[in-house]
Formats: structure tokens, sequence, C-alpha cells
């Protein structure tokens, strides 16, 4: 029976290919993807193996998780203090990890900004005005610049979370006042289904939100698409996906 690293390096063998056949298809380069590994709910032992397997970016959906993770990570490389989220894990010793970047991919609670902003690389999630404002206090008093991704709303399930397409601009234009944001682009979560193709249109149409955004406000910068998970990330790539989510697919069903 495989180890946890055989495992998991196995299975980034297989998304590999199927992220390299996707692009392929549609004459993308792989350097215009990240692949954000989806460790909520893996215990740490998993996310070490993960990066020692090549995965440097790793997505948590839960504030406290990430912090107590991420405090980990640090411990085994000899540190204790916080990190500027900008920058990767630091490293420490001959057999020390390679540098891992934190993603927060769940929706966050104000009263939890301060456990994200400092130790995240890219909040995907930010949907409202509120937060953004919490944000953007947050990485004011600690002398950062937050990349943040805008939350959209596309999916007829009321229970998902996300800012509606109509309130896009005037969001964008906000936090673009608000000191400590870099806003780089949108993130969406289409509704499940078993065939991949029915999550194409809610991954074109943010597509689009994105490419209408990016004219109107003149924000090169501003083009990233944080879409797709484990059973259809290939779509989204085809459809313009510069991050892709994968969790499943890579360290196995969570128990």
């Amino acid at each position: 029976m495989p180890n946890l690293t055989e495992s998991i390096r196995d299975n980034l063998s297989v998304v590999e290919e199927r992220i390299q056949r996707a692009l392929a298809r549609c004459g993308r380069p792989r350097e215009a993807v990240t692949l954000v590994a989806v460790s909520k709910t893996h215990p740490v032992e998993a996310l070490i193996e993960a990066a020692r397997a090549g995965l440097g970016d790793l997505g948590e959906n839960y504030a406290q998780e990430m912090a107590a993770k991420r405090q980990a990570l640090l411990g085994l490389a000899g540190k204790a203090a916080p990190f500027d989220g900008s920058s990767p894990c630091p490293q420490a010793g001959a057999d020390s990890l390679p540098p891992v970047r934190f993603h927060f991919i769940g929706p966050l609670q104000t009263n939890k900004v301060k456990l994200v902003v400092g130790g995240c690389h890219l909040l995907h999630t930010v949907d409202r005005l509120w937060l953004a404002e919490a944000v953007s206090t947050r990485s004011a008093s600690l002398g950062l610049t937050q990349d943040i991704l805008f939350e959209v709303h596309l999916s007829p399930e009321d229970s998902k979370s996300g800012a509606s397409p109509e309130a896009l601009p005037d969001l964008l234009r906000r936090c673009l006042e608000l000191p400590g944001l870099r806003p780089l682009g949108l993130m969406t979560m289409p509704p499940w289904g078993e065939d991949p193709e029915e999550s194409r249109p809610y991954f074109a149409r943010l597509r689009r939100l994105l490419e209408d955004l990016s004219h109107q406000f003149g924000l090169s910068d501003f083009r990233h698409l944080s879409m797709g998970m484990s059973h259809d990330f290939e779509v989204a790539l085809e459809e313009g996906a510069t991050l892709i989510r994968v969790g499943t697919a890579l360290f196995g069903a969570r128990g």
C-alpha cells in the first residue's frame, strides 16, 4: 500500500497530465496556471508531503485552521513569528520544507481577518465592502498589501456566497480607493453537477465579467480567474482559469 508521499506524488502526476491536456486543447502555456492544492481538514503531515511533492500553493477554508497549520510549518522551519503572506513560508536547514504559500478560499468573517491577513498570499473570497474594509484596515496596520479576488455569486443556489455581478463595478471601484488592497480578479463556485460541462456557462460568464471590468477600469493586473475543482478544472482551464482549486484529486476524499 503506498505511503502518503507516494500517494500524493502519484495523484499529482495524474492531475498534471489532466492540466497539460486541457491547456494543449486551448493553446495555453502551463505557466499561465497556478494549481492550488486544497488542504482544508487534512493534517499538517499531508501539507508537508504535498510541499515535498512540489505543491507550493495550499488552499484553506477556515481561518483558525490555516493559522494553526501556518504556525506548525513555521515551527518546523525554526520560526515563531508571523510572516508576510506575500512571501513563501521560510525554510531552515538542509531537511527543511520547500517554500509554500497559503491561499484563503473560504468565507471570511471580520473577526477572523486578523488570522488571515499577513499569512495569506491571496484571499479569494472578498464579496462585500465591509469585509474589504476590514482587510484593508488590517493589512495597512501591518504595512502590507493584501492581494484579493472578488467572489462572484453566479449560481442559482442561495447557499452560495459571493457578490452579485451587478454589484461588482461599485465594489471594485471602492476597493481601489482603499489602502493595503490589490484587487487581481474574480472567483466563483458553480453548482455541483456530475457532468463537468454543466460548469462551463458559469466559467464563461466569469471570464466575460473579468474582461469587462478590466477594460472598464483600465487594470492590466486584474486578470486572474479562480475557478475549477477536482471534477471540472479542465473545463475551467479551457475557459481561462488562472487558478484551479484541487483537493480530492490530490489528497483523496476527506474522512
